[in-house]
């Protein structure tokens, strides 16, 4: 058996938020949308992962979603710009 893939799916009530945080600032493209939800994804490979946390680190809160950009200053700038919070 090989798994294929796994979803995160994170309950929202506001799927416009998920397309400006997800496609537009993080740049993924938009697989599937059904109107109740919404799938973002891109063709890079990348290996089967899935993390188990006591703690987020330093006693931190354990985070919902982890997710790795190739230009963190850009991406902090972006989100800067759509006005999400940062933590």
């Amino acid at each position: 058996m090989t798994v294929r893939r796994i979803v995160a799916n994170i309950a929202t009530k506001d799927i416009a938020a998920a397309k400006r945080f997800y496609q537009d600032v993080l740049g993924l493209d938009i697989l599937m949308d059904q109107g109740w939800i919404a799938t973002y994804g891109s063709d890079e490979s990348m290996r089967v992962q899935v993390s188990f946390m006591a703690e987020g680190g330093s006693d931190t809160p354990v985070p919902d979603l982890s997710i790795e950009v190739d230009d963190v200053d850009a991406t902090l700038a972006g989100m800067k710009t759509a006005g999400f919070a940062i933590e």
